[in-house]
This record gives C-alpha cells, sequence and structure tokens, in this order.
C-alpha cells in the first residue's frame, strides 16, 4: 500500500507498479452472462452482484476515495494517485464500477455541501457499494430544460413531502438514495429559485420506480414516482433554495469539470486498436477492409482524436499547459469523448457489412453483435449529463465567452 507522503513521479511510478500486479492477481473471473457496457444499462441481479463485488474488492485494496479524507472511508492522497489507478484500469479494460452516481457525483457533491453527519454517514457505505445511488434531476416533461422542475418538496414539520416524478434514473430500482432536485418554493419567481437538493431515501413508502426498456433490450433506466413519499429534513444538502447552485455543482462532477471523484471506470473501454483488428478480420470487396484507402484513412483520423484526447486528459492537470482557458479542457471532455466514442462505434458497425444488421445472440454476429450494441448505447452517453447541443452552449458562452444569442 502506498503512503500518505507528498507524490514525486517516482511515488506514482510505484503506485502504478503496485496497481498493475494488483489488476493482474484480483481480475474478476469472467461471468458466464454477458455484462453491460456500462452502469447505465445492468439490467439483471446477476449483473448488478457480479459489479458489486468488484467495486468492493477493489475499495478493499485501497484504490477508491483515495482523496477523501481518512475519515470518510478514504485515504487522504492527493488526486494523483487515483489518476494512476483509473488510467491502469482502463488500460487493462477491467470491468467498471457499480456505483458511478455515487463515486462521482453524490459523493463529491456531498464532499463539498454536506454537513459532517452526512459525511459520516453517506460517504463510506458509497464506496463499499454497501448503499446504491441514482440521480433525480431530469422529468418527463423537462429534460434539458433542468431549471424547470416540476417535482415538488412541501415542508412538514421534520420531514418534507415529495410528488412527483423523475426519469432515466440509472440503477432505480437497485437504489437506496436519490440526489433529488425538487421545488420548495413554487412561488419564487424565476424558476432557478426555489429548488432544493436532497439526499432522499427512494426505498420506502411513496416510491414507485418502474423500469424502462431499451431499444438494445436491457433495462438499465427506471422511471421513479414519488406520491406522498416523506423525505427527513436532515436529507437536505446545503440550504433550502440553495438547489440550483448544488446541481450545478453536481453537473460539474459529472462532466469531469471539476476533480475529485471516487475513481473507477464508468463504461467498457472501446480503444481505436480493435477497430484495426476487425478491419484486419472483415472483408470489403473480397479483401480485408484494411487494404481499402477509405477505411485506413478513417482509422488513422480516429487513431490521432483517439491519442488527443488521451494527450489532454494528461494537459488538463499542468497548469502552465492549458493557462489561456484553464477550465476549456474540462469542459469540453464530456462532449468530446461522447461524441467520438459514438462515430467510433457507427464505423466499427459499418466495417462489418452486411454482418451489421445481426445483433446479440445471432451465431454469425461479428463478436456476438457487441459492436452493435456499444453503437446504440453510445447515443445515451451525448444525451446523459446535458446533450451534445447543451454541452456546445456552455463552451460558447464560458469558454469562448459568448453571448446567449
Amino acid at each position: 500500500m502506498v503512503e500518505t507522503s507528498p507524490h514525486s513521479n517516482a511515488d506514482l511510478e510505484k503506485v502504478r507498479l503496485e496497481v498493475r500486479c494488483w489488476l493482474d492477481e484480483h481480475s474478476p473471473s469472467k461471468p458466464s452472462f454477458k455484462l453491460p457496457d456500462s452502469f447505465l444499462e445492468v439490467s439483471s441481479n446477476e449483473q448488478f452482484e457480479y459489479l458489486r463485488a468488484w467495486q468492493r474488492a477493489v475499495y478493499e485494496a485501497g484504490y477508491l476515495g483515495m482523496s477523501w479524507p481518512e475519515e470518510f472511508g478514504g485515504r487522504g492522497l492527493p488526486q494523483a494517485y487515483q489518476g494512476v489507478v483509473n488510467d491502469e484500469m482502463a488500460t487493462r479494460n477491467r470491468p467498471f464500477m457499480l456505483n458511478i452516481v455515487g463515486l462521482m457525483w453524490a459523493g463529491p457533491v456531498i464532499l463539498k455541501f454536506g454537513t459532517p453527519e452526512q459525511k459520516k454517514r453517506y460517504l463510506a457505505p458509497l464506496l463499499r457499494a454497501d448503499e446504491i445511488w441514482c440521480q433525480g434531476f431530469s422529468e418527463p416533461e423537462n429534460g434539458s430544460d433542468l431549471a424547470n422542475v416540476q417535482t415538488t418538496a412541501i415542508r412538514d414539520g421534520d420531514d418534507f413531502v415529495i410528488n412527483g416524478t423523475k426519469i432515466w434514473t440509472s440503477l432505480g430500482t437497485q437504489a437506496h438514495h436519490m440526489i433529488l432536485l425538487a421545488r420548495t418554493d413554487p412561488e419564487a419567481g424565476s424558476k432557478y429559485r426555489g429548488l432544493t437538493f436532497f439526499l432522499a431515501p427512494v426505498d420506502g413508502p411513496g416510491v414507485d420506480k418502474r423500469p424502462i426498456r431499451k431499444m438494445t433490450g436491457e433495462f438499465g433506466f427506471n422511471e421513479t414516482h414519488f406520491d406522498n413519499a416523506r423525505v427527513p429534513a436532515s436529507c437536505m444538502l446545503g440550504e433550502e433554495g440553495q438547489g440550483w447552485s448544488i446541481a450545478m455543482a453536481t453537473l460539474a462532477f459529472e462532466r469531469y469539470a471539476e476533480g475529485g471523484q471516487a475513481g473507477g471506470l464508468d463504461m467498457v473501454q472501446l480503444r481505436v486498436a480493435e477497430l484495426v483488428d476487425m478491419a484486419r478480420e472483415c472483408r470489403r470487396d473480397g479483401r480485408p477492409a484494411i487494404e481499402d484507402p477509405i477505411v485506413r484513412e478513417t482509422l488513422t483520423r480516429l487513431s490521432i482524436e483517439e491519442r488527443a484526447i488521451d494527450l489532454n486528459d494528461i494537459r488538463r492537470d499542468l497548469p502552465g499547459l492549458c493557462r489561456e482557458r484553464p477550465d476549456a479542457i474540462g469542459l469540453m471532455r464530456k462532449l468530446v469523448t461522447s461524441e467520438f466514442r459514438r462515430r467510433m462505434c457507427r464505423f466499427a458497425v459499418g466495417l462489418q457489412g452486411e454482418g451489421a444488421k445481426l445483433y446479440i445472440g445471432d451465431p454469425d454476429a461479428y463478436e456476438d453483435g457487441d459492436w452493435q450494441r456499444h453503437y446504440m448505447n453510445a447515443y445515451s452517453v451525448t444525451i446523459g449529463g446535458g446533450t451534445s447541443q447543451i454541452q456546445m452552449n456552455i463552451l460558447g458562452e464560458r469558454v469562448l465567452g459568448l453571448g446567449k444569442d
């Protein structure tokens, strides 16, 4: 185990070797069932328990929440150590973490705004995957217009009474808690006011979770209905009416515009090298597809983009290399990586020619139709956390200084 001392390059390389050895020795066995692409698609109890066990193993080894305070289940180390662990997991394409909403969004925002009691109550259980978290922002009639929340939370003594509906609540059926944005003051005037942020329990009376079947056949999403559900006032994060600013901070963590996440991977890693192998195997006009100059040019362009994304992740942590617009790389990461993944998957499916129409379960499907599923699921990544169009607006306004008009 690494020591809690200031880090140097030598320290980080020592940790890197340690993590490599641990991953090689403790990688989970391949399951008899198919794993999902990300936490967004966890459908079966088998998948859930397999991924939960993996997250617990990683945490118990000391490789999650490394930068979080020791008193709340972390290790009090610089964030750079967590970055090393994440890099090694990605390189070896190890399974993603189950409790992503907790690790990446709820946990960091609790650390930033929570009381000492809330930090002690929630952080360690979410690191261990003892308690699962989901997100309650979007509503059936209010997706990208987050400020137009219609779910209400009315104070009643020591409780708030919740009524309304949230949608796209990934892992909602398995979740114990939801980061919930609700309207506590309908008369506040501006739609950005009168919103409050809750760490709401969702496994009690008045909460109805309904799975939503995706076009891939998976059931990762849910619609969650609140019918006079009671949430203790102690579950309020920050002050009443502070919900909008806390929600924006949460989205900054979700989009990786701000650091402090507990670590681990959030989805299956896909690399251009896999497409090169596919192009060697697939045929075009009777010859290996990789001999087609257009295929080779596309692979080259994708390789350059992939390398640029990797280097920008390093550059983001070096202030001297992003002095002019220090927030730009973080703010653009979600847009760039999600759109890159979508285009890469589309190209992979196209490489298969007539085989592109085959799906999971078809004996003739390339790699059991995994790339077809990757492609369909890639669209959800361009929507969740703010659509690509919203991300472009954010970059235009906050990075380039363009007007809203």
